[in-house]
């Protein structure tokens, strides 16, 4: 139970609130006489009556415009406006009460304006101290933690109301970049310059610093954070200013710093004709809808407005999750009904269900993100990760060729550029596969399917990211775990990613190799060290065992690169968009392609890990592998008994004789 919460009955708590204001209305009528000379003690019988009366009726009044619903403990401004209205009506009242009940000679008109002024000041003031004395009665038994709030704009006013009607924090000061607020006081809080901060740190004994500028650019939320980050507190944000608009969070739902604001990364709103050429109106499938990409794909994809979205994955809880998570966002939409979803379990290896679905739903643009994309993963599981990523890649794009899919987009990876493991080596075959396909549709005129790929780096916030697993890391005491002093990766939002794929696919002609601009790459070591300090921790020096979180190098792990690429060459051209790019990538002629296929798909089914090996480093320029291959299959060996067929090529036949 909370301290402001009494054990008396709403009824109870009403009549002890009426019974106050009926004995505040009264001195201030008495106080109002007085002030004016005359003697309210010596009035007739019949003023007291009509008086009594005026009394009454303004608390009714009081009642009807819901003065006593607000409570004490949150009274803001919005209640000022409501007791200012209420307490005009009540001096009305009264007039009317003396008008009728004293001789015009006897009226005194200068009694109205004192008595309105004396009520307000009685009934207001002693609502706000009472609420003064309650707050700080929960602050003796209930101590907060005093926090600096980052930004006196208007959010960080409502969230200094906001917090200080809550019971965990106390904001002790402002801290802005704006010389123009410096040295005001806001609700009672000084506003500080950002040079004053370590002297407020320790004045105050601050442990969290809470960022209050939704709409500063990430730019100058960073130049902000860097400021920050040698400071000995725990740094929080409020959310982004879209996202309070849309109602989604309130301004006080303060959260950890998102790895964003620590990259700086201004995004270029996406164009809607590119985002909805492929989408609006048309039949849409996303593969892989049950993973990150996948799902972000879908939430994008639903905006547009598409005429069906099926949706295919063979995780069953990760399609659930997905499908469950598009419904809550459609319902109360009114375009929510204008199309439905379609949520299907498969694999994309399977040619008989892919075509089916299809032909089913009348496909006309694919987002083929299903992949294993899980490096270390895949490198122990190199029989899947080919026949999954090549042959599944493979399977959807004859399928959309064959029944006409207009679109068909392929996810890559940065790690496709010269890869050291069987996870980039696959993808980059699955783009060759396109690429070929592409060429072999333009020379000999089968088909209309558009094939293009878009190719970037790491994804934030999607399964495997090291941003999560830095945080529970620190929250666990450490160590954090880093591969090497000198790695680096690209970033970018799942969001960002997922409108770039969309508006590339929609400036395909065949065959595209897109790659988006990653910006500049992240040392993770030093992102890793950024957020140890902005969770109000200090790095521990290997040395003299001095500060809180260690981090520890661990080595690359099997098929690891120090540094991704994006592109293998360096013929690369401009789009309509500023974020996307079109690489000149080399391929294979599908004549040449065909065979190796045929050769990596007899490989699978006999479980020679060498000949895959051999074939990658054929039709994957600069496939380079890190250490020895293992999976715990290429031990198996099976060889078909006299007179059966042979398995491998039975599969070969299944899937090129189409």
């Amino acid at each position: 139970m909370h301290l402001y919460n009494f054990p008396f009955s709403p009824k109870l708590k009403l009549a002890g609130l009426l019974l106050a204001d009926a004995a505040l209305l009264t001195i201030a009528l008495s106080l109002s006489f007085s002030l004016l000379g005359e003697n309210f003690g010596t009035q007739g019988q019949l003023v007291y009556a009509y008086l009594a009366a005026a009394v009454a009726c303004s608390l009714l009044v009081f009642v009807r415009m819901g003065v006593y619903r607000a409570l004490i403990l949150y009274l803001g401004p919005q209640f000022s406006f409501q007791l200012l209205k209420a307490v005009t009506f009540a001096t009305c009242l009264v007039a009317a009460a003396c008008i009728l009940s004293l001789p015009p000679e006897a009226l005194n008109y200068s009694l109205f304006p004192v008595f309105w002024m004396l009520a307000l000041l009685l009934t207001g003031g002693g609502r706000f101290l009472v609420k003064v004395m309650t707050q700080a009665l929960i602050q003796n038994f209930r101590p907060k933690e005093p926090v600096i709030i980052y930004g006196a704009g208007s959010s960080g006013m409502q969230l200094l109301v906001a917090l200080q009607n809550g019971e965990q924090y106390l904001p002790v000061a402002f801290v802005d970049d704006s010389h123009r607020m410096i040295g005001s006081t806001v609700h009672g809080i000084r506003v500080y310059s950002p040079n004053a901060l370590y002297e407020l740190i320790e004045t105050y004994s601050v442990r969290q610093i809470l960022l209050a500028i939704p709409s500063a650019t990430y730019a100058e939320r960073r130049e902000i954070i860097n400021r920050l980050e040698h400071l000995p507190v725990h740094v929080k944000t409020v959310p982004d200013l879209f996202d309070m608009v849309s109602g989604k969070v309130e301004v006080h739902e303060v959260r950890e710093i998102d790895i964003e604001d620590l990259l700086g990364r201004e995004i270029v709103p996406p164009s809607q004709r590119l985002l909805g050429a492929c989408v609006s109106g048309k039949s849409v499938l996303v593969t892989g809808a049950g993973g990150s990409i996948g799902s972000e794909l879908c939430r994008q994809i639903i905006s547009a407005a598409p005429s069906r979205l099926v949706l295919l994955d063979s995780s069953e809880f990760g399609l659930y999750e997905t499908e469950q998570d598009l419904r809550t966002r459609l319902e109360g939409d009114d375009a929510g009904g204008a199309f439905e979803i379609v949520a299907l379990l498969g694999s994309v290896c399977n040619r008989r269900h892919m075509e089916n679905l299809i032909e089913t739903f009348g496909v006309e643009t694919v987002y083929h993100a299903a992949a294993y994309k899980q490096v270390p993963m895949v490198e122990k599981n190199i029989f899947e990760g080919v026949a999954n990523n090549v042959f599944g890649t493979l399977t959807a794009a004859r399928a959309a060729r064959k029944f006409g899919v207009r679109n068909f987009v392929l996810i890559s990876t940065d790690k496709a550029v010269r890869p050291t493991n069987y996870m980039g080596a696959t993808k980059r075959l699955a783009e060759q596969v396109l690429q070929a396909m592409a060429h072999e549709q333009e020379s000999e005129g089968i088909g209309e399917t558009r094939f293009s790929m878009v190719r970037f780096g790491n994804v934030l916030g999607s399964s495997g990211s090291v941003v999560p697993l830095f945080r529970q890391q620190i929250a666990g005491g450490g160590p954090v775990t880093v591969t090497h002093p000198e790695v680096t990766r690209y970033f970018m939002t799942v969001q960002e990613a997922a409108q770039l794929v969309i508006q590339a696919g929609s400036m395909a002609t065949g065959g595209d190799v897109f790659v988006l601009d990653m910006h500049k790459p992240i040392q993770i070591v030093e992102l890793a060290r950024k957020m140890i300090h902005l969770m109000g921790y200090d790095v521990r020096d290997p040395n003299t065992y001095r500060g809180d979180i260690a981090i520890e190098y661990t080595g690359l792990r099997p098929g690891e690169k120090l540094h991704e690429e994006l592109m293998t060459g360096k013929s690369v051209t401009g789009t309509e968009h500023p974020k996307i790019m079109r690489a000149e990538e080399g391929s294979l002629a599908w004549e040449n392609l065909e065979p190796m296929l045929h050769r990596l798909d007899r490989a699978c089914a006999n479980f020679d890990l060498d000949e895959i090996q051999q074939v990658l480093k054929e039709a994957v320029d600069g496939f380079d592998p890190k250490g020895e291959a293992l999976d715990p299959l290429s031990s198996v060996q099976p060889s078909p008994q006299r007179g059966e067929a042979d398995p491998a090529q039975e599969n070969v036949t299944r899937l090129f004789n189409q």
